[in-house]
C-alpha cells in the first residue's frame, strides 16, 4: 500500500459504517419494527436479521439479486428461520419508515468532514448504496447532505457499487472530474474497494477492525481510524 500523499481534490465517501453508525441505526430500525407490529425481540433476532441481510446485500452488489427482491425475501427468510408468521410485505415498509430515522455519526467523521469542507480544497460527494428515501432521509437528520457537495445514491443511478456504471454516472456528474485527483474512501472491500480499482481512482479502506486485505484487492492506503484520512491529504 501507498505510504507517500498525493494531491487529492475530490473525495468520494462511502456512507454507511465509514461516515455514519449503520449497525446502530439498524438495530434500532429492527427493534421498532418488531414492537410496531407486536412480534418479539431480542438480540438473536438482531443477529439473525443482520447476517441475512448482509448476505441478501452481498448478492445484489454481485448483481444476483436486484433491489426489490432484496428488500422483501431477507424478512421472508428471517420469518422462516424464526418460525414466525408475520407479512414481510407490511414489516419491510415500517422497518424503512424507522430506518430513515436512524441517524448516527462514526466517532470523529462529523468533526474530519465540516473541517475538509471549511478548508475549501476539497470537492465531497457521498456514493452510497441503499434505499433512495432512507438515505436521504438519514443524511438530513444528521447534517451529512449539508457537509457534501452532493449525494449519490445506487437506487438513483440505476446501477449499484461496484458496478463500473455506477462510477461512471458519479464521474459523470462531478464538475472537472479528474481521476487521478481522485479519492475513494469506504470500509468494504467488495463494494467501495473493488469497485474504486475497477473505476481506475486510488482507494483508501477504512479498517477499524483490522480485517485481513486480500492479495487481489489492495487499496492505495488503509485507516483504523477515520481522522487519520488527514494524514494522507
Amino acid at each position: 500500500m501507498n505510504t507517500t500523499t498525493m494531491n487529492y481534490s475530490c473525495l468520494l465517501f462511502d456512507a454507511d459504517e465509514t461516515l455514519l453508525d449503520f449497525k446502530k441505526a439498524e438495530a434500532r430500525a429492527i427493534c421498532e419494527t418488531f414492537r410496531r407490529h407486536d412480534l418479539a425481540f431480542n438480540e438473536t433476532i438482531l443477529h439473525t436479521y443482520s447476517e441475512i441481510n448482509q448476505r441478501y446485500w452481498k448478492e445484489f452488489e454481485q448483481g444476483r439479486l436486484d433491489k426489490p427482491t432484496l428488500l422483501i425475501e431477507r424478512f421472508r427468510r428471517l420469518f422462516q428461520v424464526l418460525s414466525l408468521n408475520a407479512d414481510p410485505h407490511q414489516v419491510r415498509l415500517t422497518y424503512q419508515e424507522e430506518l430513515g430515522l436512524g441517524a448516527y455519526w462514526k466517532p470523529g467523521a462529523k468533526e474530519l468532514l465540516q473541517m475538509l469542507r471549511d478548508s475549501g480544497c476539497y470537492q465531497i460527494y457521498i456514493v452510497t448504496n441503499g434505499v433512495s428515501v432512507t438515505q436521504h432521509s438519514r443524511f438530513a437528520l444528521c447534517g451529512l447532505d449539508q457537509l457534501s457537495d452532493d449525494v449519490f445514491v445506487s437506487e438513483d443511478i440505476g446501477y449499484q457499487k461496484p458496478k463500473p456504471e455506477y462510477f461512471s454516472c458519479v464521474f459523470e456528474r462531478i464538475p472537472g472530474f479528474r481521476k487521478e485527483r481522485t479519492l475513494l474512501i469506504g470500509d468494504s472491500l467488495t463494494a467501495d474497494i473493488a469497485g474504486g480499482i475497477a473505476a481506475g481512482i486510488d482507494t483508501c479502506w477504512y479498517n477499524p477492525g483490522h480485517q485481513p486485505c486480500p492479495q487481489d484487492c489492495l487499496p492505495t492506503y488503509e485507516i483504523d481510524e477515520i481522522s487519520l484520512l488527514q494524514t494522507i491529504l
